[in-house]
């Protein structure tokens, strides 16, 4: 597939990062997931940095990693010993921490660096799987902790500036997260609740809509069939409320729709 070339003009994903370190370690429920991200790249511009929305980090106000050399931040527990031998030496990117809390400063929108702060594995798992060579600066943004769904998209919109940079924006997430549903050997048995809500987010993101009806849809995302039961607490789907404020009026193209330990998931790239 040929890609257009836009110099300077951001690329947005939102997909599922799968169950903790599971895809690293070779889990069969992760295949469709894994072959997805290896596969991604060849259809991206290569970036000159990456930034990830990460579902694993909250803090009251808008927070970007400032490190140099962001240490691993190993967020599971449970796992076997080579699960916290997983490393991804990619460098950080301080400046552009820098750039990016001034672009939510002139919108009004607090930030902050956090000069400590690691990769956790909504960072380092996909990109291990799509660029294994670490050689593109990295950084993470935190989610708000208040999960309110119009800030979420708000903070696209003021994010949106970053849509003229070189740079590869990732919401890192999930869009179907009830531990409990899930099937950890990989079983796909039907499951019409999880359909309905992605075939929902499949038509909010992919459909034709104007900007201020996909907005609504998502800030109104509880009102979606089976939204709660697909998102008991709704920290994995947010990051998709940032990219499509970040996207603004452009529809997303589906590029997944497949089953992750045992229930269909789907990704959304805004190329």
């Amino acid at each position: 597939m040929d890609v257009p070339i836009h110099p300077r003009k951001a690329q947005i994903v939102y997909f599922s990062h799968g169950g903790g370190p599971l895809p690293i370690l070779g889990d069969p429920g992760h295949l469709a997931m894994v072959a997805f991200m290896k596969a991604l790249p060849a259809r991206l511009r290569r970036p000159k940095a990456v930034l990830v929305i990460s579902a694993h980090w909250e803090e009251e106000r808008a927070t970007l990693m400032g490190a140099e050399r962001p240490p691993m931040l190993y967020d599971y527990y449970g796992f076997p010993k080579e699960a916290y031998e997983i490393s991804y030496p990619a460098p950080g990117s301080p400046d552009l921490a820098r750039r990016i809390v001034e672009v939510l400063g002139a919108s009004g929108t607090p930030a902050a660096i956090d000069p400590k702060r690691g990769f956790d594995h909504g960072l380092f798992i996909p990109m291990k799987l799509m660029y294994p060579e670490a050689d593109i600066p990295c950084l993470q943004i935190s989610l708000l902790s208040s999960l309110d769904p119009k800030a979420h998209f708000e903070l696209g919109e003021a994010l949106s500036p970053l849509a003229e940079q070189d740079i590869l924006i990732m919401g890192s997430g999930f869009s179907f997260h009830k531990m409990q549903a899930f099937d950890w050997g990989g079983a796909k048995a039907r499951d019409r609740g999880n359909d309905e809500f992605q075939d929902w987010l499949i038509d909010v993101c992919a459909g034709k809509r104007e900007k201020k009806d996909r907005k609504d849809a998502l800030i109104s995302w509880e009102k979606a069939p089976s939204a709660r039961y697909c998102h008991p607490r709704e920290e994995h789907l947010l990051p998709l409320h940032v990219c499509a404020g970040i996207a603004g009026d452009e529809p997303a193209e589906l590029v997944f729709d497949d089953y992750i330990l045992g229930k269909r998931a789907v990704g959304f790239l805004w190329p």
